[in-house]
């Protein structure tokens, strides 16, 4: 189980949950399931949950939060419920959203644990009880991932895959300990969303939660992801854009309360920003004292500048930047060394890469495109020391 400082939250509120629908406790377990043209998979999938509750002997309500379906999702789950007192239908009329249901599902549900899974079958009902038994038993989210040991999709086409992995990628600069941050599938404990100023957008609701959530602990669930069964994907331009706004959201919100797990991986990029500068500095201030001053040719005094400016960036990375998770053991520490220098010669490739790229082939200024290189050689640098040479878990 991995532990953070819980986010704080300011006085303004977009999407605050009911406090006092929070202290709700008629089941064990609510499993919020958003729809919206969901005719083909609505009953199934409702069936299948329930079968998980007899079977685990968990005693769970099933709540559908409907965005107003034009197909007979919302006869089909009315029939449901008034067969099954445990099944419940939200039909929201305005403020659409994949995210605004399960915001509304969070205040209506009728437990302190709540689960929200996919209606298509993309997420797997018989691992709800893993879920639910890791938030009973202390974890405050309990995240299905599928990029952990485990973990896969199935049926994707390659641009949907990369997507995911962009996507990703960009979560995991916010979060970059979950490794499927913007995972569908997923359990909360009712404190952590109850009063959080969440600011629902898109389909990616786990980001919300976990950048404005108070949560302290999260354990993650390795599941195989599949493709739906019956309907068509929503995936499509617009819920990319609200994707980014969305991160941008969350980086300005935790920005400005400097707290929480977002507000810490911040404070490592700007420092490792400024250790990356000051190497800038022991470089130049080398290069020139060899070559000028002890008489060294330049190439032979650039090596060796590069090379101390290296060992000055591990330096002040390993006791400043990311002191919370280094290893004083000498062999440890040698370790962390070569692998920094091998993802800084790496950077540098990077970056020599992108510059040749963007001023020989596509004509861009080559001052303008080494800046491009340095800006993604920095991220090459940060992400790769970040989840391998400074890995806490």
């Amino acid at each position: 189980m991995q532990s953070f400082p819980g986010s704080a939250w300011g006085s303004t509120s977009l999407c605050r949950l009911k406090e006092e629908i929070a202290t709700a406790d008629t089941y064990d377990l609510s499993v919020i399931i958003p729809t919206f043209n969901e005719e083909e998979n609505i009953a199934a999938i409702i069936g299948a949950v329930n079968e998980v509750f007899r079977q685990s002997g968990i005693r769970g309500e099933v709540l559908v939060v409907d965005d107003s379906s034009k197909d007979r999702t919302i006869g089909i789950v009315e029939e449901i419920a008034g067969q099954n007192g445990n099944v419940r239908l939200i039909v929201r009329k305005d403020d659409h959203g994949l995210s605004q249901s399960v915001v509304e599902g969070f205040g209506k549900a009728r437990s302190d644990i709540l689960q929200v899974i996919d209606a298509d079958f993309s997420h797997p009902p018989e691992l709800i009880p893993r879920f639910y038994e890791a938030v009973r038993d202390g974890a405050d989210i309990a995240i299905g991932s599928r990029y952990m040991k485990g973990g896969d999709i199935e049926q994707w086409p390659l641009k949907r895959r990369v997507i995911s992995l962009g996507a990703t990628a960009f979560g995991r600069v916010l979060f970059p300990e979950v490794t499927d941050p913007v995972s569908g599938f997923f359990a909360v404990r009712r404190e952590v969303v109850a009063g959080a100023p969440l600011a629902p957008r898109g389909y990616k609701i786990l980001m919300e939660v976990l950048g404005r959530g108070r949560w302290h602990s999260f354990v993650e669930i390795p599941f195989v992801f599949k493709d739906r069964e019956e309907g068509t994907s929503k995936l499509r331009l617009d819920t990319m854009m609200d994707y980014l706004r969305q991160c941008a959201g969350i980086a300005r919100f935790t920005g400005t309360r400097r707290a929480g797990p977002v507000w810490d991986e911040w404070v490592k990029i700007v420092r490792f920003g400024l250790v990356g500068l000051s190497g800038i500095f022991v470089n130049m201030g080398l290069l020139y004292a060899l070559t000028e001053i002890a008489g060294l040719y330049y190439l032979v005094s650039a090596a060796i500048a590069i090379e101390l400016s290296i060992v000055n960036n591990f330096i002040w990375n390993d006791v400043w930047t990311f002191k919370s998770s280094r290893d004083l053991r000498f062999g440890r520490r040698i370790q962390r060394f070569l692998s920094f220098q091998a993802v800084s010669v790496g950077g540098l490739a990077i970056n020599m890469v992108v510059l040749y790229l963007l001023a020989d082939i596509a004509g861009v200024y080559y001052l303008v495109a080494n800046l491009v290189g340095i800006f993604v050689a920095f991220a090459w640098n940060y992400m790769v020391n970040r989840h391998f040479t400074w890995k806490t878990r």
